[in-house]
């Protein structure tokens, strides 16, 4: 399959960035981040998380930062939610909020349990009081999404096969409420693909479900979230969650530390490098990035805010030859 000619990407440093990190990050600086990406030509980003502060602290302020967060009209603003409650947080700010219907299951019992307290039955269950939900607020479902898709650090690795079934009950609860599924997300939750294994998955998909688009979400944890992201290129596929600086990690997944998940700034540049389009501005996230690192006070795994995008090297070599001319 050839590379596809450009690339939709939704940055969730804000989020899933911000939740892991061990000390409070103030709110101001959390709204400063998120205004500073606003303007970096991103489609969308992820601000908050509506869930319980008592289990995530980091998202304690997920209100004011909604509320305080100055909007481009060109950004569609994210929030994310667990359940019934979260979803009922996330409704106040429709005005704001780009609040559409996404139905989750989770790949891996063991991880399902430790992330929200559910069995897959359970979780099952849950969802679909989640599209009734949705049905009841007038909220169309749009995007499906698979956890531990790939793997996990307390079940091992997850066949192929099970993602399919989960694929298969999530278009089931969409169909059973007139729902026209746009987006699935695979999750790489624990860091556990690896380019053979993010073809072969992605390829299985494609082939049960042609008509949905594929989205990944990739995490760094072993140092394969790039060339994880590279195979998806290759597949075809056109969406990817990010993170500003590779900021981030799951602080259910069981890891003593995390690298962070794919990085926003390296990533669009790989894309440019490959005459793929972003439509970002590499310079602003080059500058969001510094600034994340800034806030959370210490270093992020990006490696583009040190070695700087080669437009401005390849500009200044071609002056160089003019003169010489």
């Amino acid at each position: 399959m050839s590379l596809p000619k450009s690339v939709a990407i939704s940055d969730h440093g804000p989020r899933e960035g911000f939740q892991f990190e061990r000390a409070q990050i103030p709110t101001a600086r959390k709204i400063e981040l998120i205004n500073r990406l606003s303007r970096c030509g991103l489609e969308s980003i992820q601000v908050a998380s509506f869930v319980n502060p008592k289990a995530v602290p980091g998202m304690a302020d997920a209100d004011e930062v909604v509320q305080g967060i100055e909007l481009n009209p060109a950004v569609r603003y994210l929030p994310l939610w667990l359940n019934v409650a979260g979803f009922h947080r996330a409704l106040r700010y429709r005005d704001r909020l780009d609040v559409f219907g996404s139905i989750s299951l989770t790949a891996s019992e063991a991880f399902s349990r430790r992330n929200n307290n559910r069995s897959f039955s359970e979780n099952i269950a849950a969802q679909r009081d989640m599209a009734r939900s949705y049905d009841e607020a007038g909220v169309p479902i749009k995007r499906g999404a698979v956890l531990a898709a790939f793997g996990c650090n307390y079940e091992g690795d997850i066949p192929v096969g099970r993602v399919l079934d989960m694929i298969r009950t999530i278009v089931e609860i969409a169909e059973e409420h007139h729902a026209d599924l746009q987006t699935l997300t695979l999750a790489d939750t624990m860091a556990w693909a690896n380019p053979a294994s993010t073809r072969r998955l992605v390829g299985a998909v494609m082939e049960q479900f042609p008509r949905l688009a594929i989205s990944l979400h990739l995490h760094d944890t072993r140092g394969l979230a790039m060339a994880n992201a590279l195979a998806g290129l290759e597949m075809g596929v056109r969406h990817y969650d990010t993170s500003v600086g590779g900021l981030g990690g799951c602080p259910f997944a069981g890891h003593k530390g995390a690298a962070g998940n794919l990085c926003t700034e390296d990533f669009a540049f790989m894309c440019e490098e490959m005459g793929i389009e972003t439509g970002v501005d590499l310079d602003a996230l080059i500058e969001a990035a510094i600034l994340a690192e800034e806030i959370v006070g210490h270093p992020l795994p990006g490696s583009l805010k040190m070695g700087r995008p080669l437009a401005a090297v390849r500009e200044q070599k071609a002056k160089t030859k003019e003169r010489a001319v």
